[in-house]
């Protein structure tokens, strides 16, 4: 049978997933997991959809773009061990930042692969590897067709009011625009809202991604009309080690009075801040609400505040609020995280249940609140397998 290989390559990490094709792409992946460790000791863990786990580590010693290389082809190896009736047909990629002109899914060749270079500097944490991804394919599977699938996509239908910095305009017509990210998961939430919420899913709803990168994205009819993230995947909420929005001043400062050079602003804006920076002791939710200290509690409402807040912003965009969507590792699973920014909320018409909120039942408002608040699982990855299937008309 034919399968869409997934690929969601990170700067560590490499999730993988494979879809068998048969009319439509499979509810869940006939096998998935993920590389940890990449530039350090890499190792695999696989699921099989029987319920199989294995574990093992991934042989290499090479430099960090040659531990990808050779995570992938110990990736191919398990799938072909495990799933020989499959026939890897195309892979699918994650690529977070497709600029103004990929708005949807594209088939890859090396002209436009080497474009995608590009964003770079506009996704350090994300777009290297995810074309490293790609090259890695290239060279372990050449005859297989590849599509990219971009974070920024979804947000393309924003009006240009709501992509627009103050700046003059000969940045603008530059490119220095809000662009958005989390496309792949908001799309798929998105989809899934009309058996959930029902009407209401048509109106203003604010879908709340939130995990180690965080953002939110107000919606109308479905489509994206403003977004917390904006050039760059830093700006927004406060997330694991991202600082989300801050003052430019503050960067003047630094570099003015504290002599900081954009490489060491850079390493603060994206790996020294957020709940690490302001805890001091950790980027992990678990930790922190698992913690006694006041420096993680001060965390953990700093970022509680920061989804609040900027709820009240894109309930404005969105012209009200019908609905307020969790998705995301700390959105589907931290229900004191759900808890709090709900009574932060109460003001705009958020009433939640206790009991469903602890339970991570799929709808957790009360029969009173004038908001219906959701908890859905976002799946990227299979979004990712049908908007491959569907670009090469498989």
């Amino acid at each position: 049978m034919k399968a869409v290989l997934v690929l969601n390559a990170g700067s560590s990490s490499l999730k993988f997933a494979l879809y068998a094709i048969n009319g439509d792409v499979a509810e869940a992946p006939a096998v998935s997991g993920q590389v940890e460790g990449i530039g350090a000791t890499p190792a695999v863990t696989l699921k099989t959809a029987e319920g199989a786990r294995i574990h093992e580590p991934v042989p290499t010693a090479g430099s960090q773009g040659e531990q990808h290389r050779d995570a992938l082809n110990h990736v191919f190896a398990l799938l072909a061990r495990h799933n020989p009736a499959l026939d890897i047909v195309a892979a699918g990629h994650r690529i977070v930042h497709g600029g103004e002109r990929y708005s949807t899914p594209v088939v890859l060749n090396p002209e436009l692969v080497e474009e995608l270079e590009d964003f770079v500097p506009l996704a350090p944490l994300h777009q290297p590897h995810n074309l490293r991804a790609i090259h890695a394919v290239t060279a372990l599977m050449p005859r297989i067709p590849q599509v990219g699938c971009f974070d920024t996509a979804f947000h393309r239908t924003q009006p240009a009011i709501a992509q627009a910095f103050a700046l003059p305009r000969r940045f603008t017509k530059g490119g220095i625009k809000r662009y958005g990210f989390h496309g792949l998961s908001y799309d798929y939430v998105a989809r899934q809202l009309p058996e959930i919420i029902g009407e209401r899913a048509k109106g203003a709803v604010v879908i709340a991604h939130l995990g180690n990168g965080a953002s939110m994205c107000a919606l109308r009819d479905g489509k994206s009309v403003a977004s917390t993230m904006g050039f760059t995947a830093v700006e927004g909420l406060m997330m694991g080690t991202r600082t989300g929005s801050l003052d430019p001043g503050v960067l003047l400062y630094l570099m003015e009075e504290k002599g900081m050079d954009a490489r060491a602003l850079s390493r603060l804006l994206y790996k020294e801040s957020g709940l690490l920076g302001v805890s001091g002791i950790s980027q992990d939710m678990r930790t922190l609400l698992a913690s006694d200290a006041p420096e993680a509690k001060e965390a953990v409402d700093l970022f509680c505040y920061r989804i609040a807040r900027e709820l009240g912003s894109l309930a404005a965009a969105a012209g009200g609020l019908d609905a307020l969507v969790f998705t995301g590792g700390i959105g589907e699973h931290a229900a004191p995280v759900r808890a709090q920014v709900a009574a932060l909320s109460a003001w705009l018409g958020v009433a939640i249940d206790v009991a469903a909120n602890a339970a991570h039942a799929r709808r957790i408002d009360t029969p009173a609140s004038r908001v219906a608040v959701a908890v859905v699982p976002t799946n990227e990855e299979r979004m990712i397998a049908r908007y491959t299937a569907q670009t090469l008309g498989l």
